[in-house]
């Protein structure tokens, strides 16, 4: 279903189908916000226009996913420059936004409303929480909903946007909604969160900005081309600022996908935020950083595998990601080796993966782009399915808010005590470590070694190889707790076992239940069946 509107004199063709999986969201996110302004009390409402906003936008985004990377979905076409559209989606860009999407709807489950017992629907308390718990979020639920709407429609827009404006703006909406979504719990822990988030993406926005007006000084054009890199890069002189912009993009991108040393905001922010939070941060805002990265480096690679004088001219940048993965999956996985606080070592779980997903972009390559789409889909699914067991067993009745489920002792025994949560979370340390059964993460890290060691960069594959190793450290040690035994103040019954319909129909909410057995299937899926997720990027 396509259109034609007239911008500026031209004619660029609309085509609303494309749109889709950035537009339902963002329709979802104004629509929850026309309900609580008519009817605010119907929180489980505002919750189920957005789960049905993000299902409609991952249904949309799929036909991009499964499509062939010589014939991108393409919206916003004008006929100058070169017929240039502002809108390009391919397969990489396709799977993303389905990943993005798919990782909001888990966290929208966790964040379901709860029930009073009186049959009334309390605004301010999220599912499993009491106000022993936690201090109400701030807005209640339609806030929370259409903040993450709309973060989630910024993370499917900057996948395909692929002009300077698009791309800001799209970047901007996947980042701002997330800061007023850590300081929803209005705590002083969320403030500081918060703050640390708020300061580094005003960072972020200023690095960009530089780098795209930098962009737009060497090559002339407002879109990210293939072409127009290549010609900057053929001149020395405009090389020179060329490379300089796209250093100071990649600097800008690094504070939102965790890199080191951009990465200092992520256990403040994580620990800060409630576990759906935390689960949004290391999931669907992951998502967007990436696509964020990839459509900056992807001229650069077309402009490198073009041959000729640019060949060689991006290997400055080349070089500068190649060390950041390094230093961040070695950062990342040293210091995640000394915490006691699952979130927190999540959260530096989530650097040393940050390095892993953009050590293949050090070649410039089309494979490289796919490899490191491969290696985030896997780290999310897995990431998805060990926040939600963090949600539950933070909600088990039971002990003071500070400990209950911030400590790794708070997991001992588990997959005795509680066999379904367990097991989900072994599975997903496993496929975090690369270990089997955890397959899925074992032929990520293969694939995202591939185009490094293709390239013969033998010192940068080398590193990656040892930190896998340092990485297995990291998540074994976790596991190792749930096969002790069960302390009897878990919460175990007398037989150590636990059986799914008393998961059902005790402490943990059917909303989150559903948010475990679909990442939790996703899963092991993918470690059955690998391909089922890598190849959505062919």
């Amino acid at each position: 279903m396509s259109h034609t509107v007239v911008t500026a004199g031209q004619v660029a063709s609309l085509d609303w189908l494309v749109l889709g999986p950035v537009l339902a969201p963002a329709a979802g996110a104004v629509l929850v916000l026309v309900v609580d302004a008519v009817a605010p009390r119907l929180a489980r409402l505002h919750s189920l226009i957005g789960v049905l906003a993000l299902v409609v936008g991952a249904a949309l985004a799929f036909p991009t996913a499964l499509g062939s990377a010589a014939s991108p979905r393409r919206s916003l076409c004008l006929p100058a420059p070169d017929g240039a559209c502002l809108y390009e989606a391919g397969p990489v860009a396709g799977a993303l936004q389905v990943a993005g999407l798919l990782a909001a709807l888990v966290v929208l489950l966790l964040a379901w409303p709860a029930r009073e017992a009186a049959g009334s629907v309390r605004d301010d308390v999220p599912s499993g929480d009491s106000p022993s718990e936690d201090p109400p979020l701030r807005g209640g639920p339609a806030v929370l909903v259409s903040l993450v709407l709309a973060a989630t429609a910024g993370a499917a827009g900057v996948a395909a946007a692929h002009d300077l404006g698009s791309w800001l703006v799209a970047l901007e909406l996947a980042t701002l909604p997330a800061i007023a979504l850590v300081a929803l719990r209005a705590t002083p822990e969320a403030g500081r969160g918060a703050l640390a988030l708020l300061t580094t993406s005003l960072v972020s926005f200023a690095l960009v900005v530089l780098g795209a007006a930098l962009w737009l000084l060497s090559t002339g054009e407002a879109v990210f081309s293939g072409a127009a890199a290549a010609t900057a890069l053929a001149d020395a002189d405009r090389r020179a600022v060329l490379l300089l912009g796209l250093l100071f993009l990649l600097a800008g991108v690094g504070f939102k996908l965790s890199l080191v040393p951009f990465h200092v905001w992520t256990p403040q922010a994580y620990a800060g935020g409630t576990e759906p939070v935390a689960t949004f941060l290391a999931a669907t805002s992951k998502v967007a950083a990436l696509a964020a990265l990839l459509v900056v480096l992807g001229p650069l690679a077309s402009a490198a595998s073009a041959g000729g004088p640019a060949a060689g001219g991006a290997a400055p940048v080349l070089v500068v990601v190649g060390i950041v993965a390094a230093v961040s999956m070695t950062v990342g996985n040293l210091v995640a080796l000394v915490q006691d606080d699952p979130v927190r070592l999540l959260a530096w779980s989530t650097i040393a993966q940050a390095g892993w997903v953009v050590l293949p972009l050090s070649v410039a390559t089309s494979q490289a782009a796919q490899a490191s789409g491969s290696y985030l889909l896997a780290y999310v699914v897995a990431t998805l399915v060990a926040f939600v067991v963090v949600h539950l067993v933070a909600r088990t009745p039971g002990g003071t808010a500070p400990s209950r489920g911030r400590t790794l002792a708070a997991y001992t025994g588990l997959l005795r005590s509680r066999p379904v949560l367990g097991g989900a979370l072994g599975l997903a340390l496993l496929s975090l470590a690369g270990l089997p059964p955890g397959v899925l993460g074992l032929v990520a890290k293969v694939v995202a070694l591939r185009p490094v060691v293709g390239d013969e960069q033998w010192l940068l594959a080398l590193v990656a190889v040892a930190n896998a190793v340092l990485g297995i450290a990291v998540y074994l040690r976790w596991f190792a707790v749930l096969l002790r035994d069960p302390a009897p103040a878990t919460g175990a019954t007398d037989d150590g076992d636990e059986s799914l319909a008393e998961l059902v129909d005790g402490p943990v909410p059917r909303p989150a239940l559903a948010a475990l057995l679909l990442s939790g299937a996703v899963l092991v899926a993918a470690s059955v069946l690998p391909q089922l997720v890598l190849g959505l990027l062919g």
